[in-house]
């Protein structure tokens, strides 16, 4: 990660004096870097799926455990396909799109057409995973594709939240990644029409998020830019970075979940199985021989025992 002088500290959590605004921010440059070179994906899906690992970081350190995970999809119809950004409880990302490499004309702007390439007609599905026994899924129609809309228009839809949402990615012409970052606003029950014309003022002034991040400023920086005349306070820092957390022991998880009949003809076919990461794109091979002689024995529980004879 970029070191700052909070020790490579990317990602925080601010919060007016009052307690009525809450911000998150981060500067995901290394993430969105190490997606790239992971998914080998062009300019436009690099931004599309990097917006979409930077607002998923930020919803992350909204969970109140670091054993839970939240995943966004999007499903656009447009040429990049499926879109996946899954992030741990502080705020760690890991990502897929289905086609990684889409070439469509920037917009007339000059900027990368993000909103066509993922597409405007579908939706954006919020699934957290709380350790439930069912996740909690929240879904809306797209507005733009373009991410930052879309993202505002989930906490409005959903969770009633009046929220800003702004992300950015910069793409060098040689496909590298200059910058990138993104930040949350969001007012909390009782927050006075003066504070909000005045966050809806500060807010409106400042540059894009990688204006600011080219020019040097930190997310502290858009913090205090963003809550000017709230005497904002932080409240977290995390170290944050694109990991994956797949295993071997994870892929023979998923081949037991598919039941040991299938399994058996997937060794008829092939004695080993070739399984890849859609999010790393690591290779694990699985003996299916060895697999099967290891399949683990249900646990009966005490509702499924057969009952004792009667005398």
């Amino acid at each position: 990660m970029e070191q700052t002088s909070h020790g490579g500290e990317n990602l925080l959590r601010g919060i007016s004096e009052n307690g009525g605004v809450v911000f998150y921010g981060v500067d995901s440059t290394e993430i969105v870097r190490e997606m790239e070179r992971v998914h080998k994906t062009s300019a436009v899906t690099t931004a599309a799926l990097g917006r979409l690992l930077t607002a998923a970081s930020m919803m992350g350190m909204m969970l109140k455990s670091r054993s839970d995970s939240i995943t966004l999809q999007i499903k656009g119809g447009g040429p990049a396909g499926r879109l996946l950004a899954v992030s741990d409880g502080s705020g760690n990302v890991k990502g897929y799109v289905q086609n990684p490499v889409v070439e469509i004309p920037p917009r007339q702007d000059g900027h990368l057409d993000v909103g066509t390439a993922v597409g405007r007609d579908g939706t954006l599905d919020v699934i957290r995973d709380l350790g439930m026994r069912e996740p909690y899924v929240g879904q809306v129609p797209l507005v733009s594709g373009e991410i930052a809309e879309d993202i505002t228009s989930y906490f409005a839809i959903s969770e009633q939240v009046p929220t800003v949402c702004a992300l950015g990615v910069l793409v060098n012409e040689d496909l590298s990644v200059r910058c990138a970052g993104g930040f949350i606003v969001q007012l909390l029950p009782g927050a006075t029409e003066e504070e909000i014309t005045a966050l809806e003022n500060n807010i409106k002034a400042m540059p894009p998020v990688t204006t600011m991040l080219s020019e040097g400023k930190s997310i502290q920086d858009m913090l205090d830019m963003a809550l000017q005349g709230f005497a904002p306070e932080i409240l977290d820092r995390e170290h944050v970075a694109y990991i994956c957390d797949c295993s071997e022991d994870r892929v023979k998880r998923m081949l037991y979940s598919l039941g040991q009949a299938e399994v058996e003809k997937l060794r008829d076919e092939d004695p080993t199985a070739e399984v890849h990461c859609q999010f790393c794109d690591k290779c694990y091979h699985i003996d299916l021989g060895k697999l099967l002689e290891e399949w683990p024995v249900p646990q009966q529980n005490e509702d499924t025992q057969p009952e004792a004879e009667q005398d």
